[in-house]
């Protein structure tokens, strides 16, 4: 089948106006999720309507492959460039349309008219690299990394392979590279994190009690040819600094450490910013003794070369899957009256990390406290963690009785029953080992759990008032170990995430199908960085408050646990509830705008689904349109756009 008539239109749209504009995922390449616009504000914003809606897949390409079936996932964020709208669409394949309509103006071609090539995943963002009077987006999409021009929506014949460069790694089981995050460009180097390739234990691949694993390695190609300029390893080779912290041989085996978040860059200091997550089967660890490096930990990395300028580790020997998680966000604070050009991270355990970027060195001090002792055999848990000492958490951190549901004393009898049969207690309470005695324990409930506090959508920064923006839920989940029936196995003990048979692994429901802990069950945290402090904190979304136990309580609003990402203007905060689409995660339809300076709602209205991608803004035509990606379980992905009338 040619598939040439999908791509039939190929001029460049006229009239729009991206400037300021929306040039990467974040905003720009520091990450904030800002834009300075402000047509749209507190005193119209009641006004907004949608200007125009287009499915995650343009229906020409549907038609040249019937067969397509996307997921109503669809992670993907536009950029405005030149007054086009550049986004991967519900397949991964870049498409270009147009800001004021949303009218496809060119989709990418698969490489091969084939529906295997056609098929693919969304991914969250693309980036561009200029030659001269030249642009290029870049993306990654499952196995390959694309330069296309920009104009005409063909691939740069001269980079890679006929315009594309292969990532496979070719990992023992052949498994191909996926990559959810895009690429980032850095001056002339396109830098790659990303995920997948190779076996991933904890439930993810055959067993949950596989070790084996391929590490996840940060690559940089040259945007010119697609040459391939430097790799850095995750887990560092025998000849590298951090290869002692891999005990046991378990440096030759370990994998994962994925960078599956955005990254970030200061391009002045030709630094990147990737953070990196668990380690394979991250929920017993006595196969591998030590802290781990690089896992759980935000590294800075010389772009040209790749070379470590410098690294903080934010969970030693992870038992909790705590990946350092959401786009590092560069933010310029003044601290005692001292400007400080800083990075911001965030994370699942509900922390904020704050650096020099430069240098590495904490704004505030990082303590290292003790935490409890694993009591699982044969388990190497850390004795201390590091516990930043401002700003403070943005989620709730650990549980005790105080924590759990209260509205009524039946409730709170109830949820104390349930937790009676789990090892409770503060942050870092390791996983423990499940008792099949009628007394016993079945695990430990843990919180935050394995989906945080804090994921990929976490913050935002206002680089005018040096305000930032956390957004988190609070979903405990029980990590309960057991030991291994299939003959797969290579470790002592594991945990199933919920996708094998046994699905032991899974956030614990409270009484009468109500939350175990007391609200908010998803907010926004808004941070003074100057004093590293909190501003305010309020609730996203009404949550179970018309429940019909809870309905006649004439509660205020008990936020949503889902996965949201904030949109920053000139004086307003956007943010949606999150989908059921999105992997074990709640929502809801409304999107909001809150004051920013106070937190208070100003304006909501219901999308046609929840909210599955980060929201970006731009001018067009004179008008400011605010774009957000859709989809839910029962709702096809799409693009919804809204503006003033």
């Amino acid at each position: 089948m040619c598939v040439v008539a999908i791509c039939a239109f190929t001029g460049l749209t006229q009239g729009g106006d991206e400037r300021p504009g929306w040039q990467y995922y974040g905003g720009d390449r520091r990450a904030s999720r800002y834009s300075p616009l402000d047509q749209i504000a507190r005193d119209n914003v009641r006004n907004l309507r949608v200007a125009w809606r287009r499915p995650a897949v343009d229906a020409q390409l549907k038609n040249a492959f019937p067969d397509l079936s996307p997921s109503n996932y669809l992670r993907s964020t536009p950029i405005i460039i030149n007054g086009t709208l550049y986004a991967p669409d519900g397949v991964g394949l870049l498409e270009a349309f147009d800001p004021s309509t949303g009218r496809s103006i060119w989709i990418q071609e698969p490489t091969h008219p084939t529906m295997k090539e056609a098929a693919g995943e969304s991914t969250r963002g693309a980036d561009v690299w200029r030659v001269g009077s030249d642009m290029r987006v870049l993306i990654v999409r499952g196995e390959y990394l694309y330069e296309i021009d920009a104009k005409t929506g063909k691939p740069v014949t001269a980079f890679g392979d006929r315009g594309r460069v292969s990532l496979d790694r070719h990992t023992p089981d052949e498994a191909p590279f996926f990559s959810f995050t895009g690429p980032i460009v850095v001056n002339d180097v396109i830098v790659i994190g990303g995920n997948g390739g190779g076996k991933i234990g904890g439930g993810y691949g055959d067993s949950g009690f596989v070790k084996e694993s391929t590490p996840e390695d940060v690559r940089g190609y040259d945007a010119r040819t697609g040459a391939l300029l430097w790799t850095f390893h995750v887990v560092p080779h025998s000849n590298e600094p951090g290869a002692d912290t891999w005990g046991g041989g378990s440096r030759d085996v370990a994998g994962n450490l994925a960078s599956w978040s955005m990254l970030s860059a200061d391009e002045r200091l030709g630094y990147v910013y990737v953070p990196l997550s668990a380690p394979s089967v991250s929920y017993y660890g006595g196969w591998r003794p030590g802290n781990n490096l690089y896992s759980d930990s935000l590294v800075a990395l010389n772009a040209k070369t790749g070379k470590l300028v410098w690294h903080f580790q934010m969970v030693h020997h992870d038992l909790w899957d705590y990946d350092t998680v959401g786009p590092p966000v560069l933010a310029d604070i003044t601290v005692n009256g001292r400007r400080i050009n800083a990075v911001i991270q965030g994370s699942k355990t509900g922390f904020l990390y704050v650096f020099d970027r430069a240098t590495g060195h904490p704004v505030w001090p990082i303590e290292e406290r003790p935490v409890p002792h694993s009591t699982t055999p044969g388990e190497h848990s850390s004795p201390t963690q590091p516990f930043p000492t401002k700003p403070p958490p943005f989620e709730r951190q650990g549980l005790t009785e105080a924590d759990l549901i209260d509205f009524t004393p039946a409730l709170k009898s109830e949820a104390v029953e349930i937790v009676r049969h789990f090892v409770i207690g503060p942050i870092f309470t390791p996983p423990s080992v499940r008792s099949e005695e009628p007394d016993g324990k079945k695990g430990s409930i843990v919180l935050p759990g394995v989906y945080g506090g804090g994921n990929w959508n976490n913050g935002a920064f206002d680089p005018e008032t040096g305000m930032y923006y956390a957004v988190s839920h609070t979903v405990p989940w029980v990590y309960d170990l057991v030991k291994p029936t299939d003959s797969k196995a290579t470790m002592d003990y594991a945990i199933d995430i919920g996708r094998g048979p046994s699905k032991r692994h899974t956030d614990i429901k409270g009484p009468q199908g109500l939350p175990l802990t007391r609200p908010p069950y998803g907010r926004i945290t808004a941070y003074d960085m100057n004093r590293g402090e909190i501003v305010w904190m309020t609730a996203n979304g009404d949550g179970p408050r018309n429940h019909p136990l809870l309905k006649d309580l004439n509660l205020p609003p008990l936020g949503i646990p889902g996965r949201p990402a904030p949109l920053l203007t000139k004086t307003l905060l956007f943010i949606g509830e999150g989908s059921d689409a999105v992997f074990n995660s709640g929502g809801g339809n409304k999107f909001r705008a809150y004051d920013k300076a106070t937190g208070q709602v100003v304006w909501e209205t219901e999308l046609p689904a929840g909210t599955t991608g980060a929201p970006m803004t731009y001018m067009s035509g004179g008008k400011q349109y605010i774009v957000v990606a859709v989809g839910a379980k029962n709702h096809d992905a799409e693009w919804v756009a809204l503006s003033l009338p």
